[in-house]
């Protein structure tokens, strides 16, 4: 499904991907994108690594002991199974439903997601927020740094890339050091067409486990991870799995900002401040 403002493409939500639903192109407010085109293209100059990184995603790197993460055979598949709403206008709504089925077909749990886009000042948003309810009787999200609401910046603005990539989290730590540290907010820029450009991931206080903790990797991966303790705080005397009974529920919400500039020009911390005091956004 295509996102449109002004007539223009926005993004497009990928109910059908093979693994996964996700959502590709991402055109920031200067017209470029602002993820990695590979693997869904041709991703000409890109690093052709992580296949299974793609744009903006949600999975998980256990979930019963099964990779939803990796896309390769042996996999779990989180799959569409419909569409609940579809809205146009000044802010488009996609509502679906969705299976995380194993290799060998049972369904462990399922997902109501919700993504509205919309235009705020000169900055385009996505406001994300999923509620996965067990099916099986028992579900345990493992504790792993794979996971869990991922994007993939474009290559040219990654810190790796050496053309001004910069990582920065709401508690002050920048670029390798913004890994796996909890914090309310990250924001990652640098220059798409000479242009310095960012995307910024905010993680709204009613989330399951806010602030969460961040993979957030200089070479472009950027995620929200709240289950991956062990991993990030480099110890084996600590786990973040959690399990959930049958019919049991947790949520998570965040909000994606496309924007120009750095960080301060672009008012993140100010902007962080109106969405934490924003009611959560509702889910059917």
């Amino acid at each position: 499904m295509e996102i449109l403002g002004n007539g223009e493409l926005w993004a497009a939500y990928v109910a059908d991907g093979e693994f996964k639903p996700y959502v590709w192109p991402i055109i920031g407010p200067t017209g470029k994108p602002f993820t990695r085109e590979w693997p869904m293209g041709p991703g000409e100059g890109e690093k052709h690594d992580h296949p299974h990184q793609r744009s903006l995603w949600f999975t998980h790197g256990d979930v019963n002991g099964i990779s939803f993460w990796e896309e390769a055979p042996g996999r779990g598949k989180t799959v569409h199974r419909e569409f609940v709403t579809l809205e146009g206008g000044a802010k488009a709504v996609v509502v679906t439903r969705n299976d995380w089925v194993a290799p060998d077909g049972t369904v462990l749990l399922n997902d109501v997601r919700k993504l509205v886009f919309y235009p705020l000042g000169e900055n385009r948003v996505i406001d994300f927020a999923i509620r996965l309810t067990a099916v099986a009787d028992n579900v345990t999200f493992g504790d792993t740094k794979e996971g869990t609401f991922g994007l993939r910046v474009a290559d040219s603005m990654t810190v790796d890339a050496k053309k001004g990539g910069k990582i920065v989290n709401s508690e002050g730590q920048e670029d390798k050091d913004a890994w796996g540290k909890k914090a309310k907010w990250v924001d990652y820029s640098g220059p798409v067409d000479s242009e310095i450009v960012g995307i910024a991931v905010l993680n709204h206080p009613s989330s399951f486990r806010f602030p969460t903790y961040w993979h957030v990797r200089t070479y472009g991966l950027f995620a929200a991870n709240p289950f991956g303790w062990h991993d990030f705080v480099g110890r084996s005397d600590v786990s973040g799995a959690y399990t959930l009974g049958k019919g049991q529920s947790i949520e998570l919400r965040y909000r994606v900002i496309l924007h120009k500039g750095r960080t301060a020009e672009a008012k993140i911390p100010q902007l962080y401040e109106e969405y934490a005091a924003e009611p959560p956004l509702p889910l059917p």
